[in-house]
């Protein structure tokens, strides 16, 4: 008898019962999400009425592919240049609305009773909001294009990189069992030092290997390659000490800056969709229904901490970044919710073996409950909006629009602060970058030569000194290259301004690179003297190679910057608009009544109010496009105006039609025919322009069967003859009524 593998059973029950549920929540209109935790709880131990699963630690491993996967595409929607551009109001609302679910989330579990660890852990899974879930909400309700959308997306960004900070820092906390300052200290640093690297790694090398290998990238070696990459990393990451969900996450966010990302996020869509959920059916597969009964008062409890909290919290966050009043109650109720990122949070403390065990059903519970209240809270952020300014104090109100007013205005930078940001920019990249290819050349090229090459002190001086030559650029680039010219010009032409700091300045960059160069030698000799070589070799690198250098650089830098700004080069948008309007890309649908119109027929601006700052269309962008411009399908047209303006032209670019709607031309009606001509034929004797086979049976003649002779795509003046085999491509139902004396 054939014996079929536990796991293969295990994995068949498991998707075919998320199979059926999702089928059940998408009739219902309810998140996918929702129904595989069901799932999970119907094929887990703790429901007996139908089979479960049997080997739990299988599954487990089923499941943390899935979180590798769900983080990878999370990173693909994320890219650090998002969270640079987010801007100032996303930051402050999500650092806000963070640190005081964080103080919520604690306080509410200490006034339970529960230990301090599981207080922790709780305050760490109220803090992320769910992308997922908001996304579908906002696609579902058609707010997308509105003011307060675009606030929420920036703080689910800078949710994602907090989040991941999370992760780390709980991590530590759960080994270390206490509050160490130093290791906590120790890990932010760990964690910021192999972020920089590798993005910086990442966006040097990887679009460099995706274009070289562009032309022999189909679909199928594209999702290999992609996947690969991926693991790659994940291998990497917990080579070093941080979660395999780090490493696909930083993988994911590399890849979103290529030009490939869309493409990579539509090929592991698949992949990502069958892991996923079978990550949600592990977690629904934890629930134990006895202790949902049980803990129904803090389930309570927290679902309402959670909702008022991140209200509160994220408006106020709002607020004070200088958003009305309206965007703000809008975006903090947008927010009110917990979702995949804290089901990662939870199963670590479950994993760690820090948490309680009814943690973990608790925190699934407040997110099935929010992820179901989070469509209606958005629905009715408005009418909670006018109750608020109705009840509100005048003055408050007026102080509130007067401080909205008054940081919408466009920030100016001293000079001083350009120099800065430059400085400590270049000094943070490249001593990095230094510090890394020191422990490079350390410990795995010397390591490397002395075995294979060259054995004793002779190899450990080649190492010594190929390392050296790999950092030169680099140190030229902290110690000498230029920065912020105009700038450091201006302070040193300013007679306002001592010299002093910017001498300063100077030394200390050189100083920075004479410590690095005898850090480097003291990897290989232990010895006080490497101090005076670094310093003389640093001065023989500025005396003799400056130029040289300058120029290798300048191409190293030159890549990297094109590999990281190809994909946007050309979507260039403003960042700070006037009053209420904002930004939207909208595409324009192949039915939409603007295809093929001119910008002056449709008069959009006078009709509706907007204005059409761009069209983008394929790898052509039209900058403020003149009025003879016309619009074609699948135009991507960059829109100003209000949320009002936006819906009332909304539906225009997507050309709705009704369900019920019968096309115009049935696709199944259009086929080939062959139709034979004789004597009695309407048709006999006229050229196929003037037989009006095109205008009346919407059909095209492709070819004619004469005298044993085949003609493709004949004349428009060939005149039909008896015994002529047309070949018409047509509507079936009228090339008959033409023809049907034939």
């Amino acid at each position: 008898m054939i014996h079929l593998p536990v796991l293969i059973s295990d994995l068949g029950l498991i998707l075919a019962a998320a199979g059926i549920t999702t089928l059940l929540f998408k009739k219902i209109k309810q998140p996918l999400v929702l129904g595989y935790i069901l799932a999970g709880l119907l094929v887990g131990p703790h429901v007996d009425f139908i089979p479960t699963v049997s080997d739990n630690k299988s599954i487990t491993i089923w499941a943390e592919i899935g979180v590798i996967f769900l983080l990878f595409n999370l990173g693909l929607e994320f890219s650090f240049k998002k969270l640079v551009k987010v801007g100032g109001s996303s930051s402050i609302t999500a650092i806000v609305e963070v640190i005081s679910m964080l103080l919520i989330g604690f306080a509410a579990g200490k006034l339970m009773g529960w230990s301090t660890m599981d207080s922790i852990f709780l305050g760490g899974i109220l803090s992320v909001s769910s992308t997922t879930i908001i996304i579908r909400a906002f696609e579902e309700l058609g707010v997308k294009h509105k003011k307060f959308a675009g606030l929420v997306f920036g703080v689910l960004i800078v949710e994602d990189l907090v989040a991941i900070l999370l992760l780390v820092l709980l991590s530590t906390l759960a080994v270390s069992q206490q509050f160490a300052g130093a290791e906590m200290l120790n890990s932010i640093l760990k964690l910021a030092f192999f972020l920089v690297l590798w993005f910086i790694g990442g966006i040097f090398l990887v679009p460099t290997f995706l274009k070289a290998t562009k032309k022999l990238m189909n679909d199928e070696t594209m999702l290999i390659v992609s996947i690969a990459l991926c693991l790659l990393m994940v291998m990497l990451a917990v080579k070093v000490g941080f979660s395999a969900a780090l490493g696909a996450f930083i993988m994911g966010s590399i890849l979103a800056e290529t030009t490939q990302a869309e493409r990579i996020e539509h090929l592991t869509k698949s992949v990502k969709d069958l892991f996923a959920a079978i990550f949600f059916v592990s977690v629904g597969m934890l629930i134990d229904p006895k202790v949902l009964v049980d803990y129904i008062g803090p389930i309570a409890i927290i679902t309402l901490a959670t909702v008022f909290g991140k209200f509160l919290s994220s408006g106020l966050g709002a607020l004070l970044s200088g958003q009305p009043l309206k965007t703000a109650v809008q975006s903090g109720l947008s927010l009110a919710q917990i979702g995949e990122f804290s089901f990662i949070i939870a199963t670590l403390g479950l994993s760690l073996k820090v948490t309680s065990d009814f943690l973990y059903p608790i925190a699934v519970a407040v997110s099935a409950i929010t992820t179901f209240t989070t469509p209606y809270l958005i629905k009715s952020s408005e009418p909670i909006y006018l109750f608020i300014e109705r009840n509100l104090p005048e003055k408050w109100t007026a102080g509130i629009n007067r401080y909205s007013s008054g940081t919408a205005g466009i920030t100016t930078l001293s000079d001083w602060k350009i120099f800065l940001k430059a400085y400590t920019f270049n000094t943070i990249i490249h001593s990095v970058i230094l510090i890394a290819l020191v422990f490079i050349g350390s410990k795995w090229l010397q390591p490397l030569i002395e075995n294979n090459l060259i054995n004793g002190d002779k190899g450990t001086i080649v190492s010594l000194l190929l390392t050296f030559i790999i950092m030169m650029p680099i140190l030229w680039a902290l110690a000498i290259r230029r920065l912020a010219r105009k700038s450091y010009s201006n302070l040193w032409l300013n007679k306002k301004y001592t010299r002093g700091p910017l001498i300063a300045l100077e030394a200390l960059r050189i100083g920075l690179a004479v410590f690095y160069v005898g850090f480097l030698i003291f990897q290989f000799y232990n010895t006080m003297i490497s101090i005076s070589i670094a310093s003389l070799l640093i001065l023989l690198v500025m005396i003799i190679f400056s130029r040289k250098l300058q120029a290798f650089y300048s191409r190293l830098e030159s890549r990297f910057l094109n590999n990281l700004n190809e994909r946007e080069a050309l979507k260039v948008k403003p960042e700070i608009l006037p009053w209420d309007t904002h930004l939207v890309e909208l595409t324009i649908a192949p039915e939409s009544k603007l295809v093929g119109k001119s910008l002056v027929e449709l008069s959009i601006r006078e009709k509706y109010g907007v204005n059409i700052a761009m069209i983008e269309r394929g790898k052509i962008s039209i900058p403020t496009p003149g009025r003879d411009e016309r619009l074609y399908p699948y135009d991507k047209i960059l829109v100003i105006g209000t949320d009002d303006q936006l819906a009332s032209v909304q539906e225009l670019f997507d050309g709705v039609t009704e369900e019920t709607e019968e096309p115009s031309f049935p696709k199944q009606d259009m086929t080939l025919q062959k139709i034979v001509i004789n004597s009695k034929s309407p048709v006999y004797g006229f050229s196929i322009r003037n037989s009006g086979i095109r205008e009346i049976t919407q059909g095209l003649v492709v070819g004619i069967e004469r005298n044993g002779k085949r003609i493709l795509n004949p004349d428009s003046n060939l005149v039909f003859e008896n015994d002529d085999v047309v070949y018409i491509v047509g509507n079936n139902k009228k090339i008959p009524e033409l023809l049907k004396k034939v």
